[in-house]
C-alpha cells in the first residue's frame, strides 16, 4: 500500500508542471486581429485633423508583435519624408520609466542602493527644511514635493548648472503627501546612478539595459550617421529641432539628463515591452527579477493618496489617458510630451506603443484622443477568459 500510495504521489507531482502550464494556457489571450484593423482608420483620421504628421502604432504581447504600422510623413517641405517603422523619436518622458527607474530598480537588486534611503545620502547638496526626509522612493513615485521643472526663464547652461538648480528647489509639499509629477525627481534620480556607479545614466542604462537586449537604435545623444532616421519636433532659435532633445532643461544640461534625452525606435521600445511583460526577461536576457517588474508597476504611493503610481510607471493619474477606456487598473504605462507613449497590460499580456511627430512642424499636434482611441481598439480586440480576475 506504501509503495502505491508513493506511485500515485509521484506520478502527480510529475504531471504538476504540465497542469500550471495547461492552467496558464487557458487564462492566455487570443486576439481578434481584424479588430486591430480598425486602428488605421483612426491615424489617419487623426492626420487629417493635424493632430500629427505622422506615428508608428505597435500592438504586441511578450512574445509577439500583432500589428505594426508607419502612418504619414516624418518631415514635408521641398524634401519630404515618408514615416518609416525604423524612425527614430525623442522619448522625452518615456526617459523616466525606461532608462532612470530601470537604472534605480537594477542598483536596488544589487544592494548598491535602497529605495528608502535619503536623497541626501548620496546627494548631500540636496538638505534644508523638510528635503533631508525625501526619499528615493518618494522621486520614483512623484510624491517628493518638488516642483514640476526648474527654471528655464532664467538663462543657464550645463549639467551641474542643472544640478545645483535642483539642489536649491523648495519644496511645494511636504514629501508623501501630494503627487506633483515632477522632472527634477528624475534628473537627481539619474544623479544618484552616477554616484553610486561613477557612470552618467546613459552610459549606465546602455550597458545594463539597452545592449543588453539588443535595442540598436535606443540612447541618448544619437550620432549624426543616424540623424535622417530622427523625428524632428519643432524650431528652437530658427532652426529645426532634429537629433538633440526637445526638452528645455534636458537641451541645457547636454542632453543627458534622469527625466528627457532618450532616443529610441518602434522596434527598440517593443523589446522593452516584452522585457516587462515577461518579468524581468527577453529571449533569456534578464534585467530585472519578477519582483521589481512588480514593484515597478503596482502602486506604491504613500498610504491614503489616490493618485497612483509604481517605480517609474503611471498607473492611474491624470496622465493615464493612453489606458483607453477599457484597459484596467492594474495596466500601467507612461506618455512622453513629444507626442510619444507606452501602454501595458499584464492581465492580457499585451502592450501599446505609439511614437508619433505630434510636435513636428510647429508645436501644435496633439494626440491625447489618439492614445486613447488606440488602447480601446487594442482592449477591444483581446480574447481571453477573464472570470475570476477581479474577485
Amino acid at each position: 500500500m506504501t509503495r502505491i500510495l508513493s506511485l500515485v504521489l509521484a506520478f502527480i507531482l510529475s504531471i504538476q508542471p504540465c497542469l500550471a502550464q495547461s492552467r496558464a494556457a487557458g487564462r492566455q489571450a487570443r486576439y481578434d486581429l481584424r479588430v486591430l484593423r480598425c486602428i488605421d482608420q483612426v491615424v489617419a483620421d487623426a492626420i487629417r485633423e493635424k493632430q500629427a504628421l505622422g506615428a508608428v502604432v505597435v500592438v504586441g504581447t511578450r512574445d509577439h508583435i500583432l500589428y505594426r504600422k508607419a502612418f504619414g510623413w516624418r518631415t514635408t517641405g521641398e524634401h519630404q519624408e515618408l514615416m518609416t517603422l525604423d524612425t527614430i523619436f525623442d522619448m522625452a518622458s518615456l526617459t523616466k520609466a525606461t532608462a532612470t527607474a530601470t537604472s534605480v530598480l537594477i542598483l536596488a537588486e544589487r544592494g548598491e542602493l535602497s529605495l528608502n534611503d535619503r536623497v541626501s545620502k548620496y546627494l548631500p547638496e540636496f538638505k534644508g527644511k523638510d528635503k533631508d526626509a525625501v526619499t528615493i522612493r518618494h522621486l520614483l513615485t512623484h510624491y517628493s514635493g518638488l516642483r514640476p521643472d526648474v527654471d528655464v526663464k532664467e538663462s543657464w547652461k550645463g549639467y551641474e548648472t542643472g544640478m545645483q538648480l535642483a539642489y536649491q528647489e523648495k519644496l511645494q509639499a511636504e514629501p508623501g503627501t501630494k503627487f506633483i509629477y515632477s522632472d527634477i525627481n528624475y534628473f537627481l534620480l539619474s544623479q544618484i546612478v552616477h554616484k553610486v556607479t561613477g557612470q552618467f545614466i546613459d552610459d549606465f542604462a546602455r550597458n545594463n539595459i539597452f545592449k543588453p537586449l539588443h535595442m540598436e537604435d535606443t540612447g541618448f545623444l544619437p550620432p549624426a550617421s543616424k540623424r535622417s532616421r530622427i523625428a524632428p519636433t519643432e524650431p528652437r532659435e530658427g532652426e529645426m529641432i532634429r537629433g538633440e532633445v526637445h526638452d528645455p532643461t534636458s537641451f541645457r544640461m547636454g542632453g543627458i539628463a534622469g527625466h528627457a534625452g532618450l532616443f529610441s525606435t518602434a522596434r527598440d521600445m517593443g523589446i522593452y515591452a516584452q522585457m516587462i511583460l515577461g518579468g524581468g526577461v527577453r529571449h533569456g536576457v534578464r534585467i530585472l527579477s519578477p519582483y521589481a517588474v512588480l514593484a515597478m508597476t503596482t502602486p506604491q504611493n504613500p498610504a491614503g493618496m489616490s493618485d497612483a503610481r509604481g517605480y517609474g510607471w503611471d498607473i492611474d493619474t491624470s496622465y493615464s489617458v493612453p489606458r483607453g477606456d477599457f484597459f484596467p487598473r492594474g495596466s500601467f504605462g507612461h506618455t512622453g510630451f513629444t507626442g510619444t507613449s507606452l501602454w501595458m497590460d499584464p492581465y492580457s499580456g499585451s502592450f501599446v506603443l505609439i511614437l508619433s511627430s505630434r510636435l513636428y512642424p510647429e508645436g501644435k499636434g496633439n494626440v491625447s484622443s489618439l492614445r486613447a482611441r488606440i488602447a480601446s481598439i487594442a482592449a477591444a480586440a483581446v480574447r481571453m477568459d477573464i472570470r475570476g480576475m477581479y474577485k
